[in-house]
């Protein structure tokens, strides 16, 4: 054979070992490729699966946790764009919501106005009675009322035993956020559907009988 012969042989496999090594990089480097854009473009895909801030603030459930709270405490979550008061009360504060004098001063004692669902019709107006769980809007006008302990400093009177008070038209409710006679608002105030998620969350929005509100 030809030294000719040899060097265009040579020159040959050469070739080929550099064409098919171009191959395997432009094959490889189109998947790499195509895996990254294929990543990006599934961004936008597993994104617009979570909820959004506004629909958030439309109405999604709200988890409360409640393993801080003592007794007597309240805490304010947002939900809906309204404030959602948990408090926890004593056995006291139990004992006197189911009190004669008290219930007599009541407009709505046994919470037959539609204003809580309908496993917190009851003297404690809440799932587990010792936290109360309720939207903390007057149901007169729109204020917020105030928190007012028992043993608090205030001229409500010597037979309050706790609950809210509007400071701008002079509502009262009980620790059951049920409304006192004589008063500007007309109903107790309103109890949001809830669950329990354990002995420490509270899922705000969600009604156990019927799923998300």
């Amino acid at each position: 054979m030809s030294t000719e012969g040899i060097t265009n042989a040579g020159t040959v496999n050469m070739t080929e070992g550099i064409d098919k090594s171009k191959r395997r990089f432009l094959v490889t480097a189109t998947t790499v490729v195509g895996g990254i854009g294929a990543g990006f473009a599934s961004v936008p895909f597993i994104m617009s699966m979570q909820p959004s801030a506004k629909t958030q603030a439309a109405g999604a459930p709200i988890e409360v946790d409640i393993s801080k709270l003592e007794y007597g405490q309240k805490v304010t979550h947002e939900w809906r764009g309204k404030p959602v008061w948990v408090v926890r009360r004593t056995k006291k504060n139990l004992d006197d919501l189911k009190l004669s004098t008290l219930m007599a001063k009541l407009r709505d004692p046994d919470s037959q106005v539609d204003q809580q669902p309908s496993y917190a019709q009851n003297p404690a107006r809440s799932i587990k009675p010792e936290y109360f769980v309720v939207i903390g809007i007057c149901t007169h006008l729109g204020c917020s009322p105030s928190y007012v302990k028992e043993k608090d400093s205030h001229d409500l009177g010597s037979d309050w035993k706790g609950g809210f008070f509007c400071p701008c038209h002079g509502s009262f409710f009980d620790l059951a956020g049920r409304v006192f006679l004589g008063v500007p608002a007309p109903t107790n105030l309103v109890v949001p559907p809830h669950a329990y998620l354990s002995d420490t969350r509270i899922l705000v929005g969600v009604d156990p009988q019927e799923g998300v509100t």
